[in-house]
């Protein structure tokens, strides 16, 4: 059995370091696309207050921000559940964090 020398193992480690400090942004697709507002099923007022909104799955959302607005369709990748909407948000229109909560869609629920 070969034993490594110390600097191979070192270099081993700091590859390794490295590479993990090199993660990804997340994929935004994942969280969906964004929607025209006359597609939208229904609006949410976002407020200074607002540090969370309920949404389902495959929903198209008109998100209203001061006077400003955005829609999003949530058809989502099945293992999301939650993300960031300053993720997907366009720059500057949110000031603070507000997390999607998604509930699955309906139309890929199985039969209760």
């Amino acid at each position: 059995m070969r034993l490594y020398s110390l600097p191979s193992a070192l270099l081993l480690a700091g590859t390794l370091m490295l590479l993990a400090g090199c993660a990804s942004a997340p994929r935004v697709e994942l969280y969906g696309s964004p929607a025209p507002s006359a597609a939208a099923q229904r609006t949410i007022v976002i407020t200074p207050e607002t540090r969370w909104v309920n949404v389902e799955g495959g929903e198209v959302i008109n998100f209203v921000v001061g006077d400003k607005m955005f829609a999003w369709d949530f058809y989502v990748g099945f293992t999301v559940s939650h993300f960031d909407l300053n993720l997907v948000a366009p720059p500057g229109i949110l000031q603070q964090r507000v997390t999607a909560y998604i509930s699955p869609d309906p139309r890929y629920r199985g039969p209760d």
